[in-house]
């Protein structure tokens, strides 16, 4: 997508992930990475970390739970957390609702991660 574009759900790359999950790509680039993701409630991401991206998350509706290390973390709406690299991490949705939320990563973080 052009830089010059509004961008929106509706218009961005969109994937799907783990059996009900959905991602849409923002931003794409080389240098940086801005996506869009849906977790309906009782899902969760495979623990994993990345080797060079540092990614935040930050939550637009709902709660997310994330596990970084050792330590747990509930974000509600408005609520964001930094992932450093080579550090392992996992998000779940232990809410009643939809999880909504933008995970920034640079570099992109697709093809750096290690489960």
């Amino acid at each position: 997508m052009s830089a010059n574009i509004p961008i929106t759900a509706d218009n961005a790359g969109h994937y799907r992930w783990g059996e009900e999950c959905d991602g849409w790509h923002l931003v794409r680039t080389p240098e940086l990475s801005v996506i869009l993701e849906r977790m309906p409630p009782g899902t969760s991401e495979v623990r994993h970390y990345h080797e060079h991206a540092r990614q935040f998350f930050f939550v637009l509706e709902g709660e997310l739970t994330i596990e970084i290390a050792d330590k747990k973390f509930a974000l509600r709406a408005e609520e964001g957390i930094e992932v450093a690299p080579t550090v392992p991490h996992q998000i779940l949705n232990h809410g009643s609702r939809d999880a909504r939320f933008l995970v920034v990563s640079q570099p992109p973080s697709h093809s750096d991660r290690v489960i």
